[in-house]
């Protein structure tokens, strides 16, 4: 099952600088493609887990002694690795969003492009999804994520239109959901179609929430000289991924000592993140917004 092209790939490897012996994690494990690199670069005793909440993935799955894929959400990384045994690693990869997989899935209900159920839940057994947040979510609620996790300019008057529709009867399909906004829609109807969907992606999934759970327990569980790569694809995440391996928060500034130091267990190794060539974007659309950020822990 094709999920997508691995975005990025030999800058991913380059940032791992993977040692054959070592033990790594690619925590959105997907179709599989970044991993089934890393394998190339270990040794018989080097050790890969893919993590994946997706039961569509494990379709994917590599047949090697050397891996092993576990269902959860990365956000659990810490918790599981130690029911394998594993306390420390020493590469981390993690390319974040939703896949060309589930994208290309109509049913998934993660695309405007298909007349849907709306749904687009990463994990099929989690019982929120866009359905219950599209109509059941207060018209402030609404607002909140528009503004917040799609930067929709108009989120109010966005908000305020989906309750008093649902008022009619429930808003059930990606088709329904379209014809109650298009009145809203400013500027590139596309592009404004495409934060709607991704705030509402965002809220069912918590995926910024996710993130930073991620990120502080992937930051505790490397090994000094060990590598965190992460590949974002809008500026909520990237935001995110530059504010704490700079400094070693998310938002704000961090405390400091009686000098005005601040100890940060993680350096960048790249200070503005990697994009990826010319003819990557040709060959590979999904990679033109791709931000990619490494850091090692110190």
């Amino acid at each position: 099952m094709e999920y997508h092209i691995p975005v990025m790939l030999k800058e991913c490897m380059d940032g791992l600088q993977i040692v054959a012996d070592g033990i790594y994690v690619d925590a959105t494990f997907g179709g599989g493609g970044h991993s089934r690199e890393i394998i190339k670069h270990l040794g018989e005793k080097g050790r890969l887990y893919g993590l994946d909440r997706d039961d569509d993935a494990f379709e994917n799955t590599i047949n090697d002694k050397r891996f092993k894929l576990i269902k959860t959400n990365y956000k659990n990384i810490k918790r599981f690795l130690r029911l394998e045994g594993v306390t420390k690693v020493d590469g981390i990869l993690a390319d974040l969003g939703v896949s060309s997989h589930q994208l290309d899935i109509p049913e998934r209900g993660f695309s405007f492009r298909y007349d849907e159920r709306l749904d687009m839940r990463m994990n099929q057994q989690q019982p929120i999804g866009a359905f219950e947040v599209v109509n059941s979510y207060s018209a402030n609620k609404l607002q909140y994520i528009f503004s917040e996790y799609g930067e929709v300019r108009n989120a109010r008057t966005l908000a305020r239109q989906i309750v008093d529709a649902r008022k009619e009867g429930a808003i059930e399909t990606t088709g329904q959901l379209l014809e109650v906004i298009k009145s809203c829609i400013r500027g590139q109807e596309n592009k404004y179609l495409a934060k709607v969907f991704q705030a509402i992606r965002i809220e069912v999934n918590e995926e910024l929430d996710s993130l930073k759970d991620f990120i502080e327990q992937s930051t505790e569980i490397l090994k000094k000289g060990g590598r965190l790569v992460i590949m974002s694809y809008h500026s909520l995440e990237d935001r995110l991924v530059k504010n704490y391996f700079k400094k070693g928060v998310f938002e704000g500034e961090p405390e400091t000592d009686l000098y005005g130091h601040y100890r940060h267990a993680l350096e960048m190794v790249n200070k503005k993140p990697i994009e990826a060539n010319d003819d990557e974007v040709k060959q590979n659309p999904r990679s033109r917004s791709a931000k990619l950020r490494i850091a090692e822990k110190i």
